[in-house]
């Protein structure tokens, strides 16, 4: 899929900057961008409270299969716990930079994640949503977006490219395991930000950790006990952020499209009350978060119908379905950039993304 049908008859880049500062007004006099202290003092407190209780019931429950349930507890909490340190990523929680990264490493060595490897995809994510070559997001050696990614897949990765679709959620079983692989992997990078910090945090984290679920079970139940909770945490993580891009248009090499419809054409929003926000950590509203990623998390959800009336009033397409029917999407694109593929007929030239 690319912008060609979204982009049809759009401004200028330069006239759609003017676009956006005007919505930016519009959000800014409903006093959407002001900081939300209360709200992440009891959210934090209380997810720190709770995540330390678990670790209380753990200890206390002792070695039993019940441990399984718990795991999975544990697999909830660590995604709660990595939307805060998203939050503070993109300061949405602290003015300062400084405050921001203090939550935002705190955070990370809860869970074992580089804060600092997590910010530098991040960052160039967000400026350059669904872009063919420099979004990071969508340069993953296990999954294709593109007919032209997929082409370009060799030997078993080329496999998996043709049953991408069926594969997909397979593979967030193993999302968690590669999230922290990932971030100690970062680690060895000299440059990377924080790095002096991190190192100690990860290795108390994964020491801590380690010793605690081998020390209170028997090692077949801390296999068990680890398997679960890393799975689940990590096809959580992945069914929390593959809706809001997966699927959408593609910005191809050399597209020059101005910043509001750079977001808001590649992003979807999943539709839902107050629970699926609680869920998603607010990434149900993506397009409002690419807009305005300083905006605290609770503003979004009052930002959504000032967005989407604007967007209708400029003629700009905006992406928004239930949940379930985001997943479609997704396995819908997958299944279709590998059908190349499976016809036998994909090659490294000429291939449409």
């Amino acid at each position: 899929m690319t912008t060609a049908d979204a982009l049809a008859g759009t401004p200028t880049v330069e006239s759609g900057r003017h676009d956006y500062g005007e919505l930016s007004r519009i959000v800014r006099l409903a006093g959407l961008l002001r900081r939300r202290y209360g709200y992440y003092a009891v959210k934090i407190s209380l997810n720190v409270l709770v995540f330390a209780a678990g670790w209380v019931f753990f200890v206390h429950l002792g070695d039993s299969w019940w441990q399984l349930f718990v795991a999975v507890f544990f697999a909830v909490m660590f995604a709660q716990l990595s939307f805060v340190g998203h939050d503070a990523g993109h300061k949405q929680i602290f003015r300062s930079r400084r405050a921001n990264d203090v939550i935002g490493f705190w955070h990370g060595g809860m869970v074992g994640l580089s804060y600092a490897s997590w910010m530098d995809q991040h960052t160039r994510h967000h400026a350059n949503p669904n872009h063919e070559d420099d979004d990071p997001d969508i340069h993953i050696p296990a999954v294709a977006f593109t007919r032209k990614q997929a082409a370009e897949r060799r030997g078993f990765f080329r496999w998996m490219a043709k049953y991408q679709a069926f594969l997909f959620f397979p593979l967030l079983l193993l999302e968690g395991f590669s999230l922290h692989v990932e971030s100690v992997r970062a680690l060895w990078r000299r440059d990377l930000p924080g790095r002096c910090v991190e190192i100690p945090l990860l290795v108390v984290h994964f020491s801590a950790y380690l010793t605690a679920v081998f020390l209170v079970l028997s090692p077949l139940t801390a296999v068990a006990f680890v398997l679960v909770h890393q799975c689940l945490w990590g096809v959580y993580m992945g069914c929390s952020f593959a809706p809001g891009h997966k699927g959408m248009p593609i910005i191809a090499a050399g597209e020059r499209i101005d910043f509001l419809r750079r977001q808001v054409l590649t992003s979807r929003n999943v539709r839902g009350g107050v629970w699926v926000d609680f869920v998603l950590g607010a990434l149900n509203y993506q397009v409002e978060h690419h807009l305005f990623p300083h905006m605290p998390r609770p503003n979004l959800r009052l930002a959504q119908p000032l967005v989407r009336e604007f967007c209708a009033r400029k003629d700009i397409e905006y992406s928004q379905c239930g949940w379930l029917q985001t997943y479609g999407h997704v396995l819908r694109h997958l299944h279709e950039v590998g059908a190349p593929l499976r016809a036998g007929h994909a090659t490294t030239a000429g291939v449409p993304a």
